[in-house]
């Protein structure tokens, strides 16, 4: 009996201490010492603590969704017998630089002559520039004069491709000259403008998702040249250069939609 209450003198404390380690963090190791009487010598022993499982809460998650992704950037120099990442990045500025002139020409407050060059009108020889086959010249600030003396065949095509611009504008015919009023600077005229910025911004994205894909494509091709790993890492660069310029087309719509609403 004296022999049981001494072993339960010693094991109770363990015992006591390895319940408290239950609701200690993992990384914490509860060191005990635990000092028998017998032979007069202290004795260590360590519990190491139950782990526990610590869940991210909703102010965490909420905090990481802000956190913007990493960004790569691959050298050209390593892929160029896959692709040509400089030739993609030209492709997708060439479509910037198409919006913004796009801009300059069809998408301004006071429509001018050279609003009128480039529009594309469908004749016997096929689709040409209206100032290819007509004479463009400005009567006066709100009236736009379009000879098409030099191909009067022309004439009825060249109405309708002015009509169907999407500049607003209503031609009207005498013989062969066309006569383009140029609407007032009115508030629903401003939102017209802006309108035709969305339309054209629009087709620049189709135009930028057309040379993604094309550059995606011509990489899948290329499998047998590289890794999986690599592959799907230049896929991740165009996909990269592909959402940059699609910000840089927001950026221009947005300073072109600031200017045309005043």
């Amino acid at each position: 009996m004296a022999l049981g209450l001494r072993c339960f003198r010693l094991v109770h404390p363990a015992f006591c201490n390895s319940l408290a380690a239950l609701t200690r963090p993992v990384s914490e190791v509860t060191l005990q010492t635990v000092r028998g009487r017998q032979n007069d010598h202290g004795q260590c022993m360590a519990y190491a603590a139950v782990p526990v499982r610590h869940f991210a809460t909703k102010k965490a998650k909420a905090k990481g969704k802000g956190q913007s992704q990493t960004r790569m950037n691959l050298n050209t120099a390593l892929v160029e017998d896959i692709i040509n990442l400089e030739e993609v990045d030209e492709e997708m500025k060439s479509v910037i630089e198409a919006l913004k002139d796009n801009f300059n020409k069809t998408v301004n407050i006071r429509t001018s002559p050279g609003a009128l060059d480039n529009i594309t009108v469908v004749t016997a020889d096929g689709k040409l520039p209206l100032n290819q086959i007509s004479q463009i010249s400005m009567k006066s600030p709100q009236l736009i004069l379009v000879n098409m003396a030099s191909f009067p065949e022309c004439t009825a095509a060249a109405i309708k491709a002015i009509r169907e611009s999407g500049m607003n504008l209503n031609p009207e015919v005498e013989g062969t000259l066309i006569r383009v009023p140029i609407p007032k600077v009115t508030r629903e005229h401003r939102e017209m403008l802006v309108k035709l910025a969305k339309q054209n911004t629009n087709k620049a994205k189709d135009s930028l998702r057309k040379v993604r894909t094309n550059a995606i494509n011509k990489v899948k091709k290329s499998k047998d040249k590289a890794s999986e790993d690599t592959i799907r890492l230049i896929e991740k660069q165009i996909s990269q250069m592909a959402d940059d310029t699609v910000a840089e087309l927001d950026k221009h719509l947005a300073v072109k939609t600031k200017e045309l609403l005043g």
